[in-house]
């Protein structure tokens, strides 16, 4: 971090770089510190040190040659294999935080489809998928030091199908099938997911109240237990939870948990209590920084509040910067996290009551770590009097976790189809 403090002691920086490059110095200032040792509570040395950053990615192009930039804060080391059926370059990067807004690469012209996210400890992946076959070549690679940039430019060029052929020969699992080398060339060959269960509020906190005296705390606690004996009937799953008796735990402590157990996925389980007793039925939330209605930044807010409410010191706390996490959850965790939310609301449809529009986003703080896909479900309304009878119907908790549970499973089938 001590370039930053040279640069802001450089008065004449905003006149030297202008607007544009102003914009890409802020993007990587918030990249950099979402990895800083202050906010992973590491010391420098750690391996958050060597970390890269892909700062802004843009891409421009035709049928016959697409370009792609991207923006590093140091010079990356780089591999590109090449996949047939479909067509596909496989850009492999160390451990890379891919900063950039997700829409920063939208298909065109000779690419048909972009993914791009973590690939296995300490590892990135960038996959192209082609209109047809094309070779990558990297064209430029230059530093501007005025603003810390390492600017790398690849072109896709169309190439025939004998030359594609043998660009897949020359690849580095040419020997082996194809899904085998993606699973090598991932890291470990561990497709497990670490599932951590947040059951909402506890101890101080006892959260909503229902009309017959049920607390959230002790509904959640419950169908996290019964979540969690179902996840453990689930092959290639590993589950913890936050806690596992009525005590307190800050949001930010929560999303220390799930980052400490190196989750794949955090799910927070809540049961709140709103002014339209008539409203009943669940809901699932994912991040974002603009609510998607009023219900949604309603009980972002109530949730939110509790850490305060108890004495939690918010300040000290990584999830306290949170316009800096929202920013950057902009990569593939987001995507994950709305893939994970359909696969509830697709499992749930039919068997348990949901709200209108049960897709739903907003500021959740527990939402916010920007390594973690985390979504938010709402299992039912306390306030009402029929979702209180379910949610304290041991028969309801446990087909419904069994539910939940089915969509953990699809969305883990999800992504080892992805990374064929």
């Amino acid at each position: 971090m001590q370039f930053l403090a040279k640069t802001w002691r450089d008065q004449d920086f905003g006149a030297r770089v202008g607007a544009g490059r102003c914009a890409a110095f802020a993007a990587y200032v918030l990249a950099a510190l979402i990895i800083s040792p202050a906010l992973a509570q590491a010391e420098p040395d750690t391996a958050n040190a060597s970390r890269h950053i892909a700062i802004a990615a843009r891409m421009a192009g035709d049928e016959s040659r697409v370009r792609l930039v991207l923006d590093f804060e140091r010079q990356p080391e780089f591999q590109i294999h090449y996949l047939q059926d479909p067509y596909r370059a496989v850009l492999d990067l160390p451990d890379t935080v891919l900063a950039f807004p997700e829409d920063s690469l939208k298909p065109r012209g000779l690419v048909s489809a972009v993914r791009h996210g973590v690939s296995g400890e300490g590892r990135a992946r960038m996959v192209f998928e082609f209109t047809a076959p094309a070779r990558m070549y990297l064209v430029e690679t230059t530093d501007d030091v005025s603003v810390v940039i390492h600017r790398m430019v690849f072109d896709a060029v169309a190439i025939d199908d004998a030359a594609f052929s043998a660009e897949v020969a020359g690849s580095v699992w040419a020997d082996v099938d194809q899904k085998t080398a993606a699973e090598k060339s991932s890291g470990p060959a561990d497709d497990d997911l670490m599932i951590v269960i947040d059951a909402g509020h506890g101890g101080i906190d006892g959260g909503a109240e229902g009309p017959a005296g049920s607390t959230e705390k002790n509904v959640t606690l419950a169908f996290a237990e019964a979540f969690k004996e179902a996840l453990e009937d689930v092959d290639g799953v590993r589950v913890a939870m936050t806690r596992t008796d009525d005590s307190f735990l800050s949001l930010s402590a929560r999303v220390r948990k799930a980052r400490h157990e190196e989750a794949d996925l955090l799910i927070s389980l809540h049961a709140d209590s709103i002014s339209i007793r008539s409203l009943r039925g669940a809901t699932v939330y994912t991040l974002s920084d603009k609510a998607s209605d009023a219900l949604a930044q309603s009980l972002a807010d109530q949730e939110n509040r509790d850490d305060v409410i108890v004495g939690a010191n918010l300040q000290d706390a990584p999830e306290a910067v949170a316009a800096i996490l929202v920013d950057l959850a902009r990569t593939e965790t987001r995507v994950f996290s709305a893939g994970l939310a359909r696969q509830v609301v697709n499992s749930f449809e039919g068997q348990v009551k949901l709200i209108n529009n049960p897709l739903r986003h907003a500021g959740f703080r527990v939402l916010q770590a920007p390594d973690v896909p985390s979504v938010l479900v709402e299992l039912g309304y306390l306030s009402n009097h029929e979702d209180e009878k379910l949610l304290t119907d041991d028969e309801w908790r446990h087909n419904t976790a069994r539910l939940l549970a089915q969509s953990v499973e699809n969305y883990r089938k999800t992504i080892l189809a992805n990374r064929q």
